[in-house]
């Protein structure tokens, strides 16, 4: 039984990792500069390496984005921060992890966050080892847990028994940052705050729904731990489902966790596994014109094992088979060393029937652009102006930065952390989504990896393999290539 306390103490588990030198830490700073954290909140790292907390601060500095106005605040920060360094597996290691916890200001009974900023090799023995040496004695306990949560169906639900096994369902934040972000936040509120989509957010109106997700760079030199995972398990299986979820889900009964996770679930039962002929998988090539990152391939990153066949891009048709969806298809398409960097959600609705103006129409599209440049905007057919009576393409434009010209954004984790410090959960992945989207993608997992499926290759900086758009082509999804955005004229 859990009482209220003042005191919080988030511990950072791999703080000398890159995800807490380049994430967490600068998170925890912007909230902490901004006035957003309970005041009496402590942070403690905790990792193998012999560490101090100057080695923390030099480590994250770059990625803080300090002003000379916030020195001050800063020190502050790091003055309430802390490091130990332990083993993951040891027993000891986290007997005296408790001790230095309860040793801070009311620190025996306050509410502590668990962020484990690490691979998930280790969940077991951490997590084993917080329920049993560092749980608070009287505030509530949470635990953060970064994705993949396991490779495929099987090791998650063995990870998902381990974990519900030592913790309840509302002590774990299963974290996917893509649901921090503004514009996938806003799809609940685009959907269900407008009278006027309601009506055509269905089969009858909409013809193919795309969300993409594209990187402009290449793995980097990281391409060792990319190879572990995959362009599958690292973006399309959470990130781009996550999104489909909130485009296909029914309005739910109100905006609290539970409902809206009920119904983001129900739209994931009513997805089939993916089927190996709606699959078009890619590999990048070096291009031997361009410069710098650009002439390497996939396999000239030396981190990559030789003979690797693990994508680098993947295109997929998914179909929700209920009656709002049924026959639509959801493209979900990601991919490395593309042609740009862009994450968006796109509906393209059906022609206008009893077209009267001669096949120059094309179709209307709603697209959300989660990054960069977050937007809205609809295309859609107007008169074009003059004397002509002919119908031209262009947008109605919600373009953020013009919108809202002095509105700062938060970060998504900024968002996500400051939800775990709240108890809210609707942001975070619960075990029964978990296990259908696992259920959907691991057939074609295994039978790629069993199989030793060939990528197609494609040269660094293009738009994929040309087999990814005949595919997008077969299922119905139109491009036309003739609408051109024009910036708007100042005025």
């Amino acid at each position: 039984m859990s009482c209220h306390s003042s005191t919080h103490i988030f511990i950072i588990l791999g703080a000398s990792g890159d995800l807490a030198t380049k994430k967490i830490y600068p998170t925890l700073w912007w909230l902490f500069r901004d006035g957003l954290l309970p005041h009496h909140t402590y942070f403690v790292g905790f990792a193998r390496s012999e560490l101090t907390v100057e080695d923390i601060k030099a480590a994250c500095l770059p990625h803080m984005k300090v002003t000379d106005e916030d020195v001050e605040c800063l020190s502050a920060f790091f003055s309430k921060s802390s490091y130990l360094s332990g083993k993951y597996d040891d027993d000891t290691s986290f007997a005296q992890l408790d001790a230095h916890l309860s040793s801070l200001p009311g620190g025996a009974d306050a509410n502590r966050l668990f962020y484990l900023a690490l691979p998930a090799t280790v969940y077991q023995h951490v997590s084993t080892n917080i329920r049993t040496y560092c749980m608070s004695r009287k505030g509530w306990s949470r635990v953060i847990v970064e994705k993949p949560f396991g490779r495929d169906l099987q090791s998650s639900e063995e990870l998902s028994a381990h974990l519900s096994s030592l913790f309840t369902e509302d002590q774990i934040y299963r974290i996917d940052h893509y649901l921090g972000k503004e514009m996938v936040q806003n799809l609940m509120v685009l959907r269900f705050a407008n009278r006027i989509f309601g009506p055509i957010w269905n089969r009858n109106s909409v013809a193919c729904v795309v969300l993409t997700f594209k990187e402009h760079f290449g793995t980097q030199g990281r391409g060792g731990y990319f190879d572990d995972f995959g362009i599958i398990r690292d973006v399309m299986q959470n990130h781009l489902l996550q999104i489909l979820c909130l485009v296909a889900m029914e309005k739910p009964a109100s905006t609290s966790p539970e409902d809206v996770r009920d119904e983001k679930v129900k739209v994931l039962k009513c997805v089939a596994p993916v089927a190996g002929t709606h699959v078009v998988l890619g590999q990048y090539l070096g291009d031997p014109e361009g410069e710098g990152y650009s002439k390497l391939g996939y396999h000239d990153d030396p981190t990559v094992p030789e003979g690797s066949c693990t994508p680098t891009f993947a295109t997929a048709v998914l179909y929700v088979q209920n009656e709002r969806w049924d026959g639509v298809p959801f493209i979900l398409r990601c991919g490395k060393a593309l042609n740009e960097r862009k994450a968006e959600v796109r509906l393209q609705f059906t022609d206008v029937p009893g077209d009267i103006f001669g096949d120059r129409c094309q179709r209307n599209e709603l697209v959300v652009r989660v990054q960069p440049d977050e937007a809205i905007y609809l295309k859609m057919m107007t008169k074009r102006p003059g004397v002509y009576f002919s119908p031209e393409e262009t947008e109605l434009d919600l373009t953020y930065r013009s919108r809202y010209k002095n509105v700062k954004l938060p970060d998504a984790y900024e968002r996500l952390i400051l939800d775990v410090f709240c108890g809210n959960q609707m942001h975070f992945v619960r075990s029964d989504e978990l296990r259908e989207a696992w259920r959907i993608f691991t057939p074609l997992l295994h039978q790629i990896e069993g199989e030793r499926t060939q990528p197609i290759p494609y040269t660094y900086g293009s738009r994929g393999p040309d087999e990814a758009d005949d595919l997008m082509k077969r299922v119905g999804f139109r491009y036309e290539g003739t609408y051109k955005w024009v910036k708007p004229h100042p005025t």
